[in-house]
């Protein structure tokens, strides 16, 4: 009894600590915090190589905004990070996450047809086109190669249509993208530019978004199903790259489901069955709408980290094992652009900056 007693106060700081709630990992508030240069060192990383990072932003790539986060603050940053322009095909990784509270309430069902949608298409749809799902088109497995409405994918490499049974085969194609933004329309009652804004922007804290410059566009004549292009500064989408990070989480809100955020960036789809022939065994496999690094010659720091990849050179990249987004913006005017090898020699650098 007396050794019970003696016991009684270290068990009482065992409850507290036990009962305490877990500790919200870090996100910022309607301002971004960064380091200071004095706390790089301590942080593990090296000045002199964030330099040399930023030097080869300048001098060899055509971006126009750069935000690496660490730990939930801006380690480093390059150009104009608050400027808005379009960011392609990253649309479609954020059009996925988007998708999950929809999922999670029973409006959206992945395995509804295209049928069962009473979805169709200029000139029509074959019979078993129509049979492709909602999770076919948000994986590029629909098998269904109608023209789309904008350019930008790999279509020019498609087999002939009605060739593939849906789910069987990957294939990078905006018809799917499109399609999948319509469906959530119809299946949610909502606009996709409105859900962006209620799901992520405000949540989020987002700094610079404007509602007002965000339109669907595409040839009509091709196809019915416009491109829902998005416009974004690099801090912002930066929060979108530390939501995913964080398995949707914000703070101690849950902005998207976490088995969701998981998912969509999970293989889906295997280096080894991408097309065309030039992206077997590639370090990308595709998940939901989001590149994920895969393969056997994938760099260990880079193991389960994806991407969000935009036409012209722009990206959201996550690394988990880094603790570490990296934000990546070309404003694509005047033909600028920065190639996926430029890019990925930045990722490089960034990564090699860790001491």
């Amino acid at each position: 009894m007396k050794n019970l007693w003696y016991a009684l106060p270290f068990l009482f700081l065992i409850f507290i600590y036990s009962s305490a709630p877990a500790q919200q990992a870090p996100v910022p508030g309607e301002e971004w915090e960064s380091f200071w240069p004095s706390e790089l060192a301590s942080a593990g990383y090296d000045r002199d190589k964030l330099l040399e990072a930023r030097r080869y932003f300048s001098d060899s790539t055509n971006g126009t905004g750069l935000c690496a986060v660490v730990n939930g603050r801006i380690l480093t940053s390059f150009g104009d990070i608050e400027e808005l322009s379009y960011v392609a095909s990253v649309r479609k990784s954020i059009l996925a996450m988007v998708y999950g509270n929809y999922v999670r309430s029973g409006k959206i069902h992945l395995n509804k047809t295209l049928a069962e949608l009473e979805m169709d298409d200029n000139d029509g749809l074959l019979p078993i086109e129509k049979q492709a799902t909602i999770l076919d088109l948000i994986t590029a497995r629909s098998g269904i190669y109608h023209k789309a409405s904008n350019p930008g994918d790999n279509s020019a490499d498609a087999p002939e249509r009605g060739s593939q049974k849906p789910g069987a085969y990957y294939l990078y194609n905006n018809w799917d993208f499109n399609a999948a933004g319509a469906a959530f329309e119809k299946e949610t009652g909502l606009n996709i530019f409105d859900a962006v804004q209620k799901d992520l922007v405000e949540p989020l804290q987002m700094q610079d978004f404007v509602r007002d410059m965000h339109r669907k566009s595409g040839d009509m004549r091709r196809s019915r199903y416009p491109a829902y292009h998005m416009h974004f500064s690099t801090r912002d989408l930066a929060r979108i790259g530390l939501l995913m990070l964080r398995k949707g989480q914000w703070g101690n809100k849950q902005i998207i489901p976490k088995d969701w955020a998981e998912e969509i960036v999970s293989v889906y789809t295997p280096s080894e069955d991408m097309n065309p022939a030039s992206l077997k065994n590639g370090e990308f496999g595709y998940g939901y709408m989001w590149w994920v690094w895969d393969g056997k010659d994938v760099p260990p720091k880079l193991e389960g980290a994806y991407c969000a990849r935009g036409a012209w050179g722009n990206y959201i990249t996550v690394i988990p094992k880094m603790d570490m987004v990296i934000a990546f913006k070309t404003k694509s005017v005047y033909g600028r652009s920065t190639g996926w090898r430029e890019y990925r020699k930045i990722i490089d650098l960034l990564i090699e900056a860790k001491e």
